[in-house]
């Protein structure tokens, strides 16, 4: 029998939480379920925080845990983030009692999937976590629903809104990496402790879930190969608009051979690209499947409000009833993806040395790039005042990353180079 409301417990009441009180306060009837969904607990670390919400209509729990173990919840809504510690505990009571879960925490799911996944399917409990990935904007949906009629091939795009913000003011500021991140901070776009947006974890957690749901495989975050923006340089950014690319944090999963790569680094994108051209805080993601072809979402990927709404897309999602795997595959038959071997990826690469001013120096590059057998596509050597030497910037021809990493190792090795080379890939999308 359909039921009329349905109880929930939020556990985290941050951001996300308090729009979602917001959200449900506003909005609390789901019009294509017909039924209503109303908070009846809640949980937070800290009781006394003021907040510009009001909660005092709610149940207060101290330990998430036990929220989740109520008999008066039946679904409960994790909010807390982090991988381990209180949010999984709590979300791993909540699936042992069967009780639907719904989480935005991309952390989570990332690094404990397949365990989790495990639990929910052998206790008959939904586990949804539209709003861990992209914010409002329904990838997981997109490839957990809309794309289970193909053969998903490759999932790429700009998972972190916090990095594509300050590329995009280094670039149209002219301003150097810490001063746009300084700005980014008072702002709000970036944490006091940056370092899990700018080192590219997690655009990797995102990229991780993607790549499960894609290819019907475990998550297994330990596997992605990870690498920041905080070591691009303005410079870069100047020469890489020279050459007709700009640059953007891409993450990337692709699957070739049997092998499936996981990947976040800094890319340079054509001028004009769709991922060129996502600027400030924006999300974008491109799927690419065998039948369908090249599917193209934009959107907000962070933020109460848009957050909220698909974190309450995934308790209407309960309230149907709908019943699917975690992943694309029953739990037990997940297997996790593997690290991929450098050699069996080939792709452009962009590189920048700063060199002597003097002879020679440019048949010295391009003599140790044929020896190791790199083919160079384009060249551009521009002065700049204050290097200390003169900035030189070439792209490669396709080649087996191993090979490039073997050609910047011998080309940083030259006399005439005076500082270690500079390399970035060139995104393949």
């Amino acid at each position: 029998m359909a039921k009329d409301v349905w109880r929930i417990g939020v556990a985290g009441l941050g951001t996300v939480g308090g729009g979602l009180v917001g959200f449900l306060a506003e909005a609390p009837t789901f019009a294509p379920v017909g039924a209503r969904a109303t908070i009846v607990a809640v949980s937070a670390r800290d009781h006394a925080r003021a907040r510009d919400f009001d909660i005092s209509a709610y149940r207060w729990f101290d330990d998430p845990s036990a929220l989740a173990a109520d008999p008066d919840v039946e679904v409960f809504v994790e909010l807390i983030g982090g991988a381990d510690g209180p949010a999984k505990a709590a979300v791993e009571t909540a699936l042992r009692l069967g009780k639907p879960v719904v989480t935005a925490n991309k952390a989570l799911i990332a690094k404990h999937g397949a365990a989790l996944a495990i639990l929910a399917e052998a206790h008959d409990a939904p586990l949804l976590f539209e709003a861990a990935v992209m914010g409002g904007t329904p990838a997981v949906k997109m490839l957990r629903e809309a794309m289970v009629g193909d053969q998903v091939d490759a999932v790429a795009g700009i998972l972190n809104g916090t990095c594509n913000y300050i590329l995009t003011e280094m670039e149209t500021g002219s301003r150097p990496f810490a001063e746009v991140l300084a700005e980014a901070q008072r702002l709000g776009y970036a944490e006091a402790d940056p370092t899990t947006d700018i080192g590219g974890f997690d655009a990797a957690h995102k990229i991780s879930i993607l790549a499960a749901l894609a290819f019907g495989c475990a998550p297994n975050f330990d596997a992605a190969e990870i690498e920041g923006v905080d070591r691009v340089e303005l410079l870069d950014i100047k020469l890489a608009h020279d050459l007709g690319y700009r640059i953007r944090l891409v993450a990337q999963a692709t699957r070739a051979d049997g092998e499936i790569s996981v990947r976040v680094h800094p890319a340079l994108a054509p001028l004009g690209h769709p991922l060129a051209e996502t600027r400030g805080a924006l999300n974008a993601l491109f799927i690419e499947g065998r039948r369908i072809g090249r599917i193209f979402i934009q959107g907000p990927g962070a933020g109460a409000g848009p957050t909220a709404a698909a974190v309450a897309a995934d308790i209407a999602d309960v309230m149907t009833g709908a019943r699917r795997p975690v992943f694309q595959a029953p739990a037990t038959t997940l297997k996790p993806f593997a690290a991929v071997d450098a050699a069996h990826r080939v792709g452009k690469a962009y590189v920048r040395l700063l060199v002597k001013d003097e002879p020679g120096v440019i048949a010295a590059v391009s003599e140790t790039l044929a020896e190791v057998g790199v083919s160079i596509d384009s060249f551009l050597q521009k002065p700049v005042e204050n290097a200390g030497g003169v900035p030189i910037v070439l792209t490669t021809h396709a080649t087996p990353e191993s090979v490039l990493l073997k050609a910047i190792e011998r080309i940083g090795a030259l006399s005439q180079v005076l500082e270690p080379p500079r390399m970035l890939r060139i995104a393949r999308i």
